[in-house]
């Protein structure tokens, strides 16, 4: 029993130590309020083809237990679906996109509602190759579930839908709007 004990001690002691080489602390003004996470996210997420994104910046942002779930239609089958990913997971599905292919994503409206420590947050978004582009090539929603340890905002969860012709953005979230209980 003394020697399971030593051991999973020596295990935590490396798994403190190799979490400390890795943890960034955030960039206060990326986690102190809703407007600095959302910011944060769209920006540390676009950039041109080949443009290293601050992916230790990005993990900042998001709880240990964080999510992100993209959603929506199979062209191919038509059928309906999410996957859940972790923050990890995410950078693995994207890089090789974001090494070959411009990928730019603002916030177009913004509806938030908070009660007590949690947020969420519907946040309209367009999608772009270039900066220089007039008109998006994607839009959608992106439905972001945060929470407030009283310290700073994490994301828990960050799950959306890409809009399609069979599925418009409706007019009421075009809109920026507010409300907190």
């Amino acid at each position: 029993m003394k020697n399971l004990v030593i051991c999973l001690a020596i295990i935590a002691t490396a798994f403190q130590v190799t979490m400390a080489q890795t943890t960034k602390e955030p960039n206060p003004a990326d986690v102190s309020t809703l407007d600095g996470i959302m910011k944060a996210i769209y920006d540390v997420i676009s950039g041109d083809a080949g443009k290293a994104r601050d992916w230790d910046r990005f993990r900042t942002l998001f709880h240990k237990d964080a999510r992100l779930i993209p959603s929506g239609k199979n062209a191919q089958t038509g059928v309906i679906a999410a996957n859940a990913l972790t923050p990890e997971q995410y950078i693995t599905r994207v890089e090789p996109f974001f090494a070959k292919e411009d990928f730019h994503e603002r916030e177009l409206a913004r509806h938030v509602d908070i009660y007590g420590n949690i947020a969420q947050v519907f946040s309209t978004y367009e999608s772009f190759h270039s900066l220089s582009d007039k008109n998006p090539f994607a839009r959608g929603i992106n439905s972001f579930q945060l929470f407030n340890d009283g310290k700073r905002w994490w994301i828990i969860t960050i799950y959306w839908q890409a809009e399609t012709a069979d599925n418009p953005v409706p007019q009421k979230y075009l809109k920026s709007q507010n409300s907190s209980r």
